[in-house]
């Protein structure tokens, strides 16, 4: 079994999304996890932040990812770019140990979110920076918002495609 880390950057409809996801994915060979980054209560992260120790949550976070076979990521969009949590969150974890990158590094990922506005700049900000750290972005992304519903073809086929690159 195959075990995918679904991150959500809200407690809000983005959360509501990775839990649609995982309760639809549930049926398949797979094992996925919701993790609400808000819930992991990460400090800002600076240099001065990371002298007082890398938290605890942060390094464990970094081993499951590195264990799972590949992710989802879902953040709402702030400003046409992704939550501060998002990025914060990637900030802790490249900075958990010396192989941090194996957390993304030829990792499948699928891309998502539930936006108030259009969606596409978050969409196109977390394909970069994932893409950065390593990650390999599956073709098709999730976007929701409150008068367009999740679609549950196109989810099955970014399942599919993620099933395939892992």
């Amino acid at each position: 079994m195959n075990k995918f880390i679904i991150l959500t950057a809200s407690s809000g409809e983005n959360l509501k999304l990775a839990h649609k996801i995982a309760e639809h994915a549930k049926n398949s060979e797979n094992d996925f996890e919701v993790v609400d980054l808000e819930a992991l209560k990460l400090p800002l992260y600076s240099p001065l932040a990371e002298k007082e120790g890398i938290p605890k949550v942060a390094i464990d976070l970094s081993k499951k990812l590195i264990t799972a076979q590949g992710h989802i990521f879902l953040s709402p969009e702030y400003n046409g770019s992704t939550a501060p949590l998002f990025n914060n969150t990637i900030a802790w974890i490249s900075r958990t140990s010396d192989n941090w990158r194996e957390a993304f590094n030829n990792k499948p990922a699928v891309i998502g979110t539930h936006s108030g506005g259009g969606g596409s700049q978050v969409l196109l900000h977390m394909q970069e920076q994932l893409t950065y750290v390593g990650c390999n972005i599956v073709g098709r992304k999730i976007l929701t918002s409150y008068n367009k519903e999740l679609n549950l073809e196109s989810l099955d086929d970014a399942l599919i495609r993620l099933y395939k690159m892992s």
